[in-house]
Order: structure tokens, then sequence, then C-alpha cells
């Protein structure tokens, strides 16, 4: 189990995070803490506990951390990016704490304690090989950040480290790596502090813009309103027409739900799972090496996917996975077949901070399509389906609940048994749609990935202004060969726009099988 020292003494004066993130600002919120902490200024500042996800997170099969990659249009300032660092994440709640456990207390939980924070011990610049930076930067930037899953954290510090890269990759002028232990807060939180760090590239005085929220309009059905006359027969009729709908959608709603959840706590208690394959993780694989790899897709491809099919762009993404995972499966199988005998032988910024993580179980079909869309199809199927549930409700309110009636190491059992009778995790986030400045240095690419959960393989995708950033987490032994199911997932997505345009409706299905997925 992790633990964390008590650190420093000297506390910082809890403020709003609200920063100009200039240089010569950053510089003079600099000058501004150092003077509070040389004076020894210490406010009363409350210890907070930690949330139980984030407890979930210290214990030993989930040490989750979230790495993720920034790709810069020009150069590091390295003076420019402390400044920035210690004028906002290093005023950040989370971002200046120390996880406490009091031992000899009874029951203990820990607490969130602040401390001073040097910016020296969290801005990182390591020493790389110039020749080899030369020869081959990408394999450089990827081995360097895939290096990151097997170094622990300092937890007498607070748990986060920004990672200067500062060379040219074929995507970029450089790059830094922001690495996080899960307990600090979720992608959502993460998304949304890195947000307010940065500025428009259009407007440099204000902050990027982020897609608007759809809102979603009922569990199954919109009834659309309209004046009833209930002093006539068809006003009753129809106020009597409208309860149906809604009851009816209510029982769909609540049968959904019952159905999923039952499924749900059967897959964490082993009753259900899914069969080993080349894509389903083994024992350990939790506290194996990681390697991130990661894929530029267009966003309008996969807008012109959803245009064409009437469906969502999260079931384009889950129709292009079904699809690679379905070549990537099948192609396996052709090599096992093969070498048969050789297989004998993985609250700051207008949003609520923590961990608010709730599960699906998906099931992804393994098959031999002659129609790409079919992927699609399958996967608007099954998403609609999900979408009339509570799933993630529940699974949410029911990780709470399990933890406050019998503890950590029922809550973490459940969890661990919930990942380990699936196969990969699947999740997917929105990113600004425009480009954003960081220190003033534009942002070419958003790569976030994961590790430290008991999944061999986690699929993510992060869009940013026109493109949808495909990052995979993988076992290393599991997956030599990630760079090959990169290609699955882009050809698929090829294939499946291609397909889109005229749309054909023939299938043929040589083989099939369920894979459930967590979905967060």
């Amino acid at each position: 189990m992790d633990r964390g020292g008590a650190g420093s003494a000297t506390l910082l004066r809890k403020r709003s995070l609200s920063v100009n993130t200039t240089a010569s600002a950053a510089a003079a919120a600099i000058d501004q803490i150092g003077s509070m902490q040389a004076g020894g200024v210490a406010a009363a500042v409350g210890e907070e506990p930690v949330s139980p996800t984030g407890r979930l997170f210290r214990e030993p099969h989930f040490r989750c951390h979230i790495v993720s990659v920034f790709g810069l249009g020009a150069p590091v300032d390295l003076p420019a990016l402390r400044a920035v660092v210690a004028a906002t994440l290093a005023r950040h709640p989370r971002f200046c704490s120390v996880q406490v456990l009091n031992e000899l207390e009874k029951d203990a939980r820990p607490k969130w304690v602040r401390t001073a924070v040097n910016v020296d011990d969290h801005v990182i610049v390591p020493e790389l090989d110039p020749a080899a930076t030369s020869a081959d930067p990408d394999k450089v930037l990827e081995d360097y950040v895939s290096s990151l899953s097997t170094r622990p954290m300092d937890h007498s510090r607070p748990l986060w480290e920004v990672h200067v890269l500062d060379f040219p990759t074929a995507e970029a002028a450089a790059a830094v790596a922001l690495r996080v232990h899960h307990s600090v807060g979720d992608g959502v939180s993460m998304l949304s502090l890195f947000m307010a760090c940065t500025r428009s590239a259009a407007d440099p005085g204000a902050l990027p813009s982020l897609p608007p929220v759809r809102r979603r309009v009922g569990p199954v059905y919109e009834v659309r309103r309209r004046p009833l006359s209930l002093s006539s027969a068809a006003g009753a009729l129809d106020a009597l027409a409208a309860l149906a709908v809604w009851l009816l959608s209510f029982l769909v709603l609540a049968w959904h739900t019952v159905v999923d959840v039952v499924c749900f706590f059967a897959t964490a208690v082993s009753l259900l799972g899914d069969a080993p394959t080349v894509l389903k993780g083994k024992e350990g694989t939790e506290f194996e090496p990681r390697r991130f790899v990661n894929r530029t897709l267009s966003l309008d491809d996969i807008k012109y996917v959803k245009n064409a099919m009437s469906c969502t762009v999260n079931d384009v993404l889950l129709g292009i996975t079904s699809s690679a995972l379905s070549r990537y499966y099948f192609g396996e199988q052709v090599k096992a077949t093969a070498l048969a005998s050789m297989m004998e032988s993985s609250k700051d910024n207008g949003a609520r901070w923590g961990n608010k993580l709730g599960y699906m179980l998906i099931p992804f079909h393994l098959a031999k399509r002659d129609d790409p869309v079919e992927y699609v199809r399958t996967a608007t199927k099954v998403a609609r389906r999900k979408k009339s549930s509570m799933e993630s409700v529940f699974t949410f309110w029911s990780g709470d609940m399990v933890l406050k009636l019998f503890g950590i190491k029922a809550a973490a059992a459940l969890c661990y048994g919930m990942f380990t009778h699936t196969t990969l995790s699947f999740s997917n986030m929105v990113g600004p749609t425009e480009q954003v400045l960081f220190c003033g240095n534009p942002i070419i690419y958003i790569a976030p990935g994961i590790y430290g959960h008991p999944h061999a393989l986690t699929v993510h995708y992060q869009s940013y202004m026109n493109s949808v950033k495909l990052v995979l987490s993988v076992d290393e032994a599991q997956f030599p060969d990630s760079h090959q199911l990169l290609d699955d997932f882009a050809e698929s997505l090829r294939l499946i726009r291609k397909a889109a345009s005229g749309k054909p409706a023939g299938e043929t299905q040589d083989a099939a099988s369920r894979v459930p997925v967590e979905h967060t």
C-alpha cells in the first residue's frame, strides 16, 4: 500500500485558482508564494479526507497513475514553464497536498494535508542521449514516457510530475508529460485543471472553448410537450398517452438497470467472465511495465461516418474499436495456429474535483464482417441499449456503499474482480475545439494514458481541434506488436469511412465472441 509522508509543516494559504498565465504574472506569483513560505505564513487549512475512490487507488492492485503527453509547437521556455506551473498547478489544493495516514489510529483513513511545494522537485528535465534523440526522436519519446510506468513516485511530496522533453518529433517541436497519481483526480478533473492553465490561441486573454454539453432528454424516449385541454376528451387522451409513454420509458429504464447491475456483480464475483484470449490480461498484469503508443485519427472522417450512419461520435469510436480488435484478434489466431507449440510454452475549475467514476460493461463483438459499417451498426445498438440504463450511476453509488459498509478491502476486491473478469478498458474524452496555448506555446496534440490497473489493454480517445488522438496503454509482454494494433485501428477507420460512402448492406460473420469491457 502507498503511504504518504507528513511533508513540510509550512502550509500555503488557500486561494481560488484564478491566475494570469503569462510569464511575468507567473513569476510574480512565484515571488509571492516564496515570500509566504519564507515568512512562515501558515493559514489554518483543515485536513480533508481522501475520497473513497481515491482510497481505492492506494490499494496494491490499483496503483493507478495518469500520464498525459502534450505535443508543443515550439521549443520549451523552461523558466516560463516553471513560472506557470508554480502559479497554476502548484497552487491547486490537490497539487500542494500529501496523503497522510495515522497508523496508530484504529480504522484510520488517509487525509490530504497541505504542504509547501518546491517546483524544482516536480519539473523534471531528463538527461537523454543526443545521438538517440536525433536518430529516432519518436522512439525516444515513446520509450521515456513508457518508462514512467516503472518508476515509483515519492509519496512524501505531492503526487505529480511534469517531465520536459525538449526535442522535436514527427508531430511536434517538443513535448511535456504530466504524471499524476490517480487518487489526486480523474481524467475529467485533470483536463479541466489543464484547460484552466491554457489560453485560446485566437484570443490569448480567453480560456479555450469546449463543445457544448448536450442535454440528455430522457432514458429512452423524449416526450414532446404540448398544451393540453383537459376539458376535452382529446386532451384527456393526450394526457393518458403521455403518461403511458413515460411509464413505459421508466419500466424499460428500471428493467435494463436491474439486468445490467446483476450482470455487473455476477462478473465481479466471477459468476460471469471472459475466457482467456490474446486481448485479456494475465494475473498480475497490473504490476507489469506499460507501453503508451498513440495515433492521430481524423475527426472529420469520424463525423462523416456519424452523419452517414445517423449515430453519435462515441458510437463510431466503439465501432472502430470493435473492428480493430477483431482484426487483431483474428490475425493473432492465425499466428497462434501456426505457432501452437510455442504458445504452449497484462473544486477549482468550475467542476467538482476528485474521482467520479461509474462503470458500464460493454460487449465488444469480435467478428469478421464483409461490410465494415456493420461494426458501427452493432456498436450503435449496444450504445443505445446502455443509454437506457442507470448502470454507471448505480456502480458509482454502490462502490461508495460497499466501502462504507464493508471497508476498503471489500470494495477493492469487488472492483478487482470486475477488472480481472473483463478484457479491456475503454474511455473517450472531449477536448478543446480550438488550438490552445500553454506558456504561450501552441499545443499540437493531447495524448492521455493510464497504468496500474488489472487490464493488459486500455483504449482511450481524446478529441482536440479537428483530430482524435487514439492512445493505447498495453502490457509490453502481452502486446509486443502494439504498433500493429495501432495500424488495425487506423485501417478500420479507413475501411468504415470508405464503406459509409455507399453503406453496403451485406454481412458474413465467420466467428464472434462477446468481450465485456469496463467503461469509465
